[in-house]
C-alpha cells in the first residue's frame, strides 16, 4: 500500500489545526486525514515515443488484449535465430493497461538513450571524436561538434558495460539520446 506523504490535522467542526510529517510506525488517529502526491495517487507510465505510436495505433485498431499480446511478443526475445524488437522495455501489463485507459493523463514520453564512446576532450577543429560503425578491424572515428549529439554513424550500445569494453584513457562512456537521429 502506498504510504501518505503527511496528515492533515482537522477537528470535528472541520477548521484544520495543522499539519505532520508522516513517520513510519507512528500511530495515527481516526480523524488525521492521509495527504498524497498527485504522482502516487495517478502513477505515470514512462515510454519511448516508439512505444507511445505503437499503444495509440493498437488502442485505434485493436483491443486491449491484442494490445498486450503484441507488447509481449516484441520483447527482445530471438525469433528464428534473430534479435527481436524490444518493445516492452520495462512495461509492464498494468502499465499499458493503465497508458490503454487515460493515455493523455498517464504517459509521459521519455527520451530513448544509448551509450556511446566519445573523446573526452575536443579535437583541434572543436570537434568530439564517436567511435564508427566501422570496427571490424580497425578503430574508426566520426566527429561532431555537439557533444550531445552523436553522428548517425556512430556506435551505440545499449549498456554502459558494453561500452566501456572500448574506451581508453582519452575516451569515456556517454549516454545520450539517440531519437530524432
Amino acid at each position: 500500500m502506498t504510504e501518505p506523504v503527511a496528515y492533515m490535522w482537522k477537528t470535528a467542526g472541520g477548521n484544520v489545526l495543522g499539519f505532520q510529517e508522516y513517520k513510519q510506525n507512528t500511530p495515527y488517529p481516526g480523524y488525521a486525514m492521509p495527504l498524497y502526491t498527485a504522482e502516487q495517487l495517478h502513477p505515470r507510465v514512462k515510454m519511448t515515443k516508439k512505444q507511445y505510436d505503437r499503444l495509440m495505433w493498437e488502442k485505434s485498431h485493436t483491443n486491449l488484449l491484442a494490445c498486450i499480446d503484441y507488447f509481449f511478443e516484441h520483447d527482445d526475445n530471438y525469433k528464428f535465430g534473430l534479435p527481436g524488437e524490444n518493445l516492452m522495455g520495462l512495461l509492464t501489463q498494468e502499465d499499458i493497461a493503465r497508458a490503454w485507459l487515460n493515455p493523455e493523463e498517464t504517459i509521459e514520453i521519455v527520451r530513448d538513450m544509448k551509450w556511446f564512446v566519445r573523446s573526452k576532450d575536443k579535437n583541434d577543429e572543436g570537434y568530439y571524436s564517436f567511435l564508427n560503425n566501422g570496427i571490424q578491424l580497425t578503430l574508426n572515428w566520426v566527429y561532431s561538434k555537439d557533444k550531445n549529439k552523436p553522428h548517425k554513424e556512430a556506435v551505440s550500445f545499449d549498456n554502459k558495460e558494453q561500452a566501456e569494453l572500448w574506451t581508453n584513457p582519452l575516451t569515456e562512456a556517454v549516454q545520450l539520446p539517440v531519437e530524432g537521429e
